[in-house]
């Protein structure tokens, strides 16, 4: 009878949530059918845009007094389990894609901005100092020429001195300042706003005196106004001269040592720095590192994360204890320690597999050199044929290049695959170099040395190693000095280059004078013996 009661009980309830359930589904279904006949009368192109599962969506929620008797609870996993239904969508952007975006518009537009503005200040800035002296020069021969003295020989030469040394200045700030932009920097140059601003207060403390002195007075001593403006020519030499100590000599005496390692497979370079901002630092290590470090390769990354998962995949982990808060870190453990029990044949693996990848290497490796040394013996005798032909059938290097790729095309291919390096070359580059190589009559050798051996990151296309931004991340300010100890990142979309610098050290010589006297030596024979023994004894 007990057991009766309990049964129907379980059977009451469990009829009354299927009839809640059914009733709450009719209703999210109407309720979207609604909300999809609304959208798709409105637009025929909209934006589905995926909220995180954290945030609720709005509009997407029914409220409260909506929702049907007995659905109080809501699904945990709500924000993964909700569609959003909308009319035809050609676009899918996520909100991190958005802000994404959006950053990087205003990145680009105030970098332009910038730009272009430190630009028009320079010219400005640039107008102003070389024609402040032409304007001493002329205004007393505008404003009062008839009281003007007449200038003699010693004036008549400093115009000469003028125009000279405005030539000199003319081009030392094209050799200095009228440089291509390597790089767009996040702060202001100090030294070089320094300058300017000493520049701008120079010119205009010479047109405050000229306004007061000069112009005010209409001073009729015009050799006096000429020796002026030979003196505000001076003035900028001098500020040019300084302008190469702190911008171009000042650095170039070695401070500091910078080791910069890349995050992802450790690949470290050093470098002798000197008196540099942190910016200006990074800038420079930047374009070392394309020259120097190899290029950034993921496929190579991944073996030890396949290998990994290939260890944990034949693990199960069994729940005793139930559904609980702990689940997760609880499993995480146990693979964690299932991974260790079993690391004693792990290093053989690790063994065997490298060891089985150098020999498939090598024998690419083997394959690829005959195919090669095959091609270019075409190469050679075709060159040959072709000289004997009429000037009109001779085939040109890329043609050349062309017939012969088929040949070496598999085993290359092959090569490049076996060593994780299919996505840096494509079909077109090899061409191309294969192409260069015929028209120079280099070797097999030199045509494979590309291949064989990683180059540097330029010697790839852009496409392959460009990075559209990076972003230096450091605690102190990227305008302050390097300093003993500093430590800044530089960050792209795969990686980040991890900077460490180091002062050098003050290096204390000592003189030890040696005497050249204690250099001399006596030779004694003993002859008294059959034998003889020699005796070398230093005198003092």
């Amino acid at each position: 009878m007990d057991t009766e009661s309990t049964y129907s009980g379980y059977s009451y309830y469990s009829g009354r949530s299927r009839g809640s359930h059914r009733h709450s589904e009719r209703s999210r279904e109407r309720h979207s059918k609604s909300r999809s006949k609304d959208s798709s009368s409105r637009s025929e192109k909209n934006v589905t845009i995926n909220a995180p599962p954290a945030e609720p969506l709005l509009g997407d929620q029914p409220p409260p007094s909506a929702l049907p008797p007995g659905d109080d609870t809501q699904d945990d996993n709500w924000g993964e389990t909700t569609t959003a239904v909308t009319g035809t969508s050609e676009h899918s952007l996520s909100q991190e894609d958005i802000v994404r975006i959006t950053k990087d518009l205003e990145e680009s537009v105030g970098l332009g901005c910038r730009r272009y503005l430190s630009l028009t200040l320079g010219l400005l800035l640039g107008l102003l100092v070389f024609l402040t002296p032409l304007a001493f020069l002329v205004l007393p021969q505008v404003l009062w020429p008839e009281r003007v003295q007449p200038c003699g020989t010693a004036c008549e030469g400093l115009f000469i001195s003028v125009a000279f040394k405005l030539l000199i200045l003319l081009l030392a700030v094209w050799a200095l300042f009228l440089r291509p932009p390597r790089a767009a920097l996040p702060r202001l140059f100090v030294f070089r706003a320094l300058l300017a601003l000493l520049v701008l207060l120079l010119v205009l403390s010479y047109w405050l005196f000229y306004g007061v002195r000069i112009l005010d007075s209409q001073d009729e001593n015009y050799q006096g106004i000429v020796q002026y403006a030979v003196s505000l020519v001076d003035a900028l030499l001098f500020i040019h001269y300084l302008a190469i100590v702190l911008l171009e000599l000042r650095q170039l005496q070695p401070c500091f040592s910078v080791c910069v390692t890349r995050s992802t497979d450790g690949e470290t370079r050093h470098y002798n720095l000197g008196q540099l901002s942190i910016q200006r630092a990074a800038l420079v290590i930047l374009e070392n590192y394309y020259k120097d470090f190899p290029v950034h390769n993921p496929a190579l990354l991944t073996a030890s994360k396949s290998r990994a998962a290939k260890h944990l995949a034949g693990l199960k982990v069994y729940n005793v204890d139930g559904p609980g808060n702990n689940a997760t870190a609880g499993q995480s453990r146990a693979m964690i320690a299932a991974a260790a029990r079993r690391r004693d044949t792990s290093h053989n693996e690790l063994y065997y597999e490298e060891a089985d990848h150098e020999r498939r290497v090598r024998k690419r490796k083997s394959r690829l050199v005959v195919a090669v040394e095959e091609a270019f013996t075409h190469v050679r005798r075709m060159q040959e044929e072709e000289l004997k032909k009429p000037p009109g059938e001779v085939m040109d290097p890329r043609e050349a290049a062309q017939a012969i790729f088929p040949s070496m095309a598999r085993a290359l291919q092959k090569y490049l695959r076996t060593t994780r390096q299919q996505h840096c070359h494509s079909m077109e580059s090899i061409q191309k170099h294969l192409a260069f190589c015929i028209t120079n009559n280099m070797t097999p050798k030199a045509f494979l040395e590309s291949y064989l051996t990683p180059g540097p990151t330029l010697q790839y296309g852009r496409e392959r190693w460009m990075a559209s931004q990076w972003t230096l991340v450091s605690e102190a300010s990227v305008t302050s000095s390097l300093r003993d100890g500093t430590a800044f990142l530089l960050k792209c979309i795969d990686f980040s280059l991890v900077v460490t610098t180091k002062g050098m050290p003050y290096i204390k010589l000592s003189e030890e004078f040696i005497d050249p006297k204690s250099h001399k030596f006596v030779l004694r024979l003993q002859s008294e013996t059959s034998v003889g023994v020699w005796n070398v004894d230093s005198v003092a």
